[in-house]
């Protein structure tokens, strides 16, 4: 997952062995992306995998199937690199339970209803399915015909693992630069924790330049052991900070992130005296979290993540779509004549 990482501004880990990546580019820089993904999992991990690439996480699985099962695809299939008549084809013999999230009893259900194969179910209709069966089903079909539905994950609690990365809006070219992202995400990776009523016990810090850029490319790692399970901002900013002597100056990086690994529930190994931590103890993170909360984020922070405007890096989301069902202040105005 961390090789993974290297070529993706955002990586949800799916499973022990399956991810999304989110990607952008021609199709030729996709497909070379993929055949370079899938060589440098073999060459470093030694384990054969398949790329599957599409515009929807549900068409992707099925590019990652067709990848598997048919050896024309060389192991990687890109969605937009596929005829449409092929498409179809390959989609009408594939049978509907090898749809993602759709298991044995549910096909028996739509088969009932003449849907037997993944064509089939791409020609039902949305607002019929959703009636008959759910929601979550009928945002399969509309993810088969290209509409996505089913939001990258940008950090994803597992048994034992968290991950928080961000790609940059503007690269980041110094270590000082690098010193307050890492500062940032030291504190927002401790908020995730006390969320969760989590402690980690290992941290790993990492950057990655752009894999497009061939003349200029570093993907420097530190791996920190903690000296005990901790959420405390201040302990993981300084564990993360390790990474800084890594950095060459001059090079654009264009990510960065945090992986938190050995989990415990809080509370669950009280440290001897001698090691306990007086900022944990008074609750730092917690009263962090409380204030950026109720007052915005960048109201507070500790250090390099102290108060700060116009941070460049930060990613841009001024393209988000607005969100009617859970925010009072974004919800739509009619006004009756």
């Amino acid at each position: 997952m961390e090789l993974l990482g290297r070529y993706s501004a955002w990586l949800e880990v799916y499973s022990i062995d399956e991810a999304f990546l989110g990607v952008t580019g021609a199709p030729e820089q996709l497909l070379a992306l993929g055949r370079t993904m899938k060589d440098a999992v073999r060459r470093h991990v030694g384990v054969p995998v398949c790329v599957g690439v599409g515009p929807t996480k549900t068409l992707a699985k099925l590019c990652n199937k067709w990848a598997k099962n048919n050896p024309a695809f060389g192991g990687v299939c890109l969605w937009d690199s596929v005829p449409a008549d092929v498409r179809r084809a390959l989609m009408d013999r594939l049978p509907v339970d090898e749809v993602w999230g759709i298991a044995g009893r549910l096909s028996k259900r739509l088969n009932a209803l003449g849907i037997f194969s993944v064509q089939d179910l791409v020609g039902a209709d949305p607002v019929m399915i959703r009636d008959k069966f759910s929601v979550v089903l009928m945002r399969t079909i509309l993810e088969l015909r290209g509409t996505p539905c089913i939001p990258m994950e940008e950090e994803r609690i597992g048994r034992d693992q968290l991950i928080f990365s961000r790609s940059f809006a503007t690269p980041v070219t110094t270590a000082a630069g690098l010193r307050e992202v890492f500062s940032i995400y030291g504190q927002q990776a401790s908020a995730r924790l006390s969320k969760h009523g989590l402690q980690a016990k290992v941290l790993t810090a990492f950057a990655a330049t752009s894999p497009f850029r061939q003349h200029e490319q570093a993907y420097p790692s530190v791996c920190v052991p903690l000296p005990m399970p901790t959420a405390d901002p201040l302990l993981l900013t300084r564990a993360a900070h390790a990474l800084l002597p890594s950095i060459r100056d001059g090079l654009k990086y264009a990510k960065a992130g945090l992986m938190l690994t050995d989990l415990r529930p809080t509370g669950n190994q009280p440290p001897l005296e001698l090691f306990e931590n007086r900022h944990e103890e008074r609750g730092i993170g917690p009263l962090l979290e409380d204030v950026s909360r109720r007052f915005g984020r960048g109201r507070i922070g500790l250090g390099h993540a102290g108060i700060r405007s116009g941070l460049d890096w930060t990613m841009k989301r001024d393209m988000c779509s607005p969100r009617y069902t859970t925010h009072w202040d974004e919800l739509p105005l009619v006004k009756a004549a």
